[in-house]
């Protein structure tokens, strides 16, 4: 794998601005209290104060947090106020963290649901982590090697989040609350591969089906086969990917081999931020695959933590063969959702753009 650790596009959030975002997050927790549906960030008065306070956030904050802007497909925002001792330890696994986030990450859960809301239409899945909206990154024990955000001593292979779904987010936020050993995300975008046409006509032709993750359960039957990279209404690469959960072995020769070469180029591609405290990184993952470098963890409260927010953008559209997939069952949790829609009905200007499907 070649890394190439700068080779990104950076941002940074002025200090006005990043004290801005905690001070309205630390805000509204305080005027709420501690809400009854702490554990998934479903209260609904929660959600009204993130979607009428939002605007009292500093231009350049939705500025920072736009879609990345480079071939690259992924964007480090630097900035983020964030000291370690509010959090405490790292906790033992998502759950926990979820259940204790009102002793420390509470506040920091509530922020990253303003930046998403800045960048469009944050959501959770009802499969995962309890259908929670700002997800927890730790390292558990007994998930070692699995292709999970859970996992440690194996390489987390290259892919799009949830590839399975055709609702699977645009953007995907991912922010840096510890990080001791200086682990590296992995991020590699199709729209800088070099592949022969041969091996794009391959690759865009539905082969395969991609089942869900562990994160969501096992024994799925597979579904319809997907194309893994094709061209979207601009010309532009787009893509699907996820090989831990692909049956590579169901398909032929040729496409093995032309899948094999764009592994290989996303390898090439790749690079590879170590996210410090504080730091943002975004993936445009229409564009880009993510994974992470193996580490071993310690689960001694001083392991890496990462929150991870779903984000779907109104104005991108998908292809129109994806409304008809089931994805496996999966459904999302999409709070956002509605006021947006409502928003475009009265007429009123959108920014980010019309609500196409999905």
């Amino acid at each position: 794998m070649t890394i190439h650790q700068h080779d990104i596009e950076c941002r940074e959030f002025d200090p006005d601005a990043a004290r801005a975002v905690r001070s309205l997050a630390s805000d509204i927790r305080r005027r709420l209290g501690d809400t009854p549906h702490i554990a998934t960030l479903h209260d609904p008065e929660l959600l009204a104060r993130i979607d009428g306070r939002v605007g009292e956030l500093p231009d350049s904050v939705r500025e920072a947090v736009r879609p990345p802007a480079t071939a690259a497909g992924a964007t480090v925002v630097r900035g983020l106020v964030v000291v370690d001792a509010e959090f405490g330890p790292t906790p033992a696994h998502w759950q926990a963290a979820a259940e204790h986030a009102a002793d420390g990450s509470l506040d920091l859960d509530i922020a990253m649901l303003l930046l998403a809301r800045c960048a469009g239409e944050p959501f959770g899945w009802e499969g995962q982590q309890n259908g929670r909206l700002v997800n927890n990154i730790v390292p558990a024990a007994g998930h070692e090697d699995e292709q999970s955000g859970a996992s440690s001593t194996t390489l987390l292979s290259p892919h799009t989040e949830d590839a399975f779904h055709a609702a699977r987010a645009n953007l995907l936020m991912l922010a840096c609350l510890r990080n001791p050993d200086r682990v590296a995300t992995t991020v590699s975008s199709v729209r800088q591969v070099r592949l022969s046409e041969d091996d794009l006509r391959t690759l865009a032709t539905p082969t395969l089906p991609i089942l869900p993750d562990v994160s969501y359960g096992t024994g799925f039957d597979s579904l319809a086969p997907l194309p893994t990279l094709w061209f979207d209404e601009n010309g532009a690469a787009t893509t699907r990917y996820d090989p831990a959960y692909t049956p590579l072995d169901d398909a032929d020769a040729e496409f093995r081999a032309a899948y094999a070469r764009l592994t290989a180029e996303l390898a090439r591609v790749c690079h590879a931020p170590a996210l410090a405290p504080g730091e943002i990184l975004l993936v445009d993952n229409d564009v880009a695959v993510h994974g992470r470098v193996p580490f071993r963890a310690r689960y001694d409260g001083t392991d890496r933590w990462l929150k991870r927010v779903n984000i779907r953008l109104p104005e991108r559209r998908r292809r129109a063969q994806e409304s008809s997939e089931n994805g496996y069952g999966q459904r999302v949790v999409a709070p956002f959702r509605a006021s947006t829609e409502r928003t475009v009905e009265r007429g009123m200007a959108d920014e980010r753009g019309s609500v196409e499907q999905p």
